[in-house]
């Protein structure tokens, strides 16, 4: 293992080069501070057309680059090339760019990744099938299980569920799910947040987590055998079912470290009111740290260039930190 007082190399995707990923990069590269290393994975020329929307005094120096490092794969700004469209051949370049990520890092040339949004839809239209990025960076490690962490500075969660229709979600739910998101959870939040004994707390899946089965039975039949299952952990560090109000007001307060939540809004709501610039998705599971920001492509504002980059600001610092610990672990 190198030495962990080394510079974290830190890799960033631009995602779908139409949506606001190249300006985010651009902005946020202006403001970024401390030793990490960063290399740019993405269109140099989209790069500059994203530059150049941007005022001087908010560029980076080097064609808004600075210090970093530009992978260009050439593969989308050329001519006919507009922000906020929605084509296969930009669902393939962002497809190529995680590629090329991922032979970064089996080459040790970075140490963890933050991608940029893509769009589902262009993705699909280029031919893969891919839900999005946890489904892609599982498949392309070979990891059988991944969990999906949504953070911001006050509240973290891990989804058990993660895009799934809400009709689904109950049919869907599995206690070796829970038991897997929660065992996977807590090993995370030791080696990538040094958080030495967790707190967790889970929620129910119902309105009071079904008031002892009065209101649904998914508490009774699904979540409590799933808990029970936890041998070896310290009971006292992990609490559920609980109503998910409570829950989330409680780890609010700061007594719990994290929430197991068991669908996708079940966590989002909570994040974007207590937090939303400085939301961050983090895939755990993986074998280095992937983080994101916690918006999509935004097309619509993409050709404007008026992008917010504070949630890629605290997706690169989380990555950073994250990365030490692991390196320290």
């Amino acid at each position: 293992m190198r030495n962990s007082r080394e510079t974290i190399k830190v890799g960033i995707t631009m995602g779908d080069p139409s949506g606001v990923g190249a300006v985010c990069i651009a902005k946020a590269l202006k403001a970024l501070r401390g030793p990490a290393a960063y290399v740019v994975i993405g269109d140099r020329r989209v790069f500059e057309k994203a530059c150049d929307k941007l005022p001087a005094s908010r560029r980076a120096t080097n064609r808004g680059l600075g210090r970093a490092a530009f992978c260009d794969l050439r593969n989308a700004g050329g001519s006919g090339f507009s922000f906020g469209a929605i084509k296969a051949e930009y669902g393939r370049a962002s497809i190529e760019y995680l590629d090329c990520a991922m032979d970064l890092i089996k080459r040790r040339e970075i140490d963890c990744l933050v991608t940029c949004p893509i769009s589902k839809e262009a993705v699909h239209l280029a031919g893969f099938t891919y839900a999005g990025h946890t489904e892609y960076l599982m498949k392309k490690t070979r990891t059988e299980q991944a969990v999906m962490m949504l953070a911001n500075r006050k509240l973290k969660f891990s989804l058990v569920t993660r895009h799934l229709p809400l009709r689904a979600v109950a049919s869907r739910l599995t206690s070796d799910d829970i038991y897997k998101t929660i065992v996977l959870t807590q090993r995370s939040l030791r080696r990538l947040f040094n958080i030495k004994e967790p707190r967790i707390v889970v929620c129910g899946l119902n309105p009071h987590a079904s008031d002892n089965g009065l209101i649904g039975d998914e508490e009774n039949r699904i979540i409590r055998p799933a808990l029970a299952r936890l041998e070896g952990f310290d009971k006292g560090s992990i609490d559920g079912p609980l109503p998910a109000d409570a829950a989330i007001e409680k780890a609010a307060g700061n007594l719990y470290d994290c929430v197991i939540a068991m669908y996708h809004d079940q966590a989002l709501i909570p994040l974007k009111l207590t937090g939303r610039l400085t939301g961050v998705n983090i895939t755990l599971g993986l074998p280095f740290v992937r983080t994101s920001p916690l918006h999509g492509t935004a097309f619509d504002i993409a050709a404007a260039g008026s992008a917010d980059p504070a949630s890629l600001l605290e997706a690169v610092t989380l990555a950073i930190r994250c990365a030490t610990h692991l390196k320290k672990a």
